[in-house]
């Protein structure tokens, strides 16, 4: 279950709650700061397909290159 945090206090939430909150605060942080104050970071355990998809929303449709994968040391 996802968790929002309404006036200080965690609050369970439905998916839908919790995905729109994000969507709000990824908006409200590109139009205040730019897309670059936002990153990615992909997991090695993911597939590769993930890893793409993921890269291309953040590129594509948050416009920034801030991605990063922790398999790439």
């Amino acid at each position: 279950t996802p968790m929002v945090r309404k006036n200080g206090v965690l609050k369970a939430a439905t998916w839908d709650e919790a995905l729109a909150l994000v969507a709000r605060r990824f908006k409200q942080i590109i139009a205040e700061q730019g897309p670059d104050a936002i990153a990615g970071v992909s997991c090695a355990r993911s597939i590769n397909e993930d890893s793409y998809q993921m890269q291309k929303l953040f590129r594509a449709v948050i416009g920034t290159n801030n991605i990063d994968h922790c398999a790439r040391t």
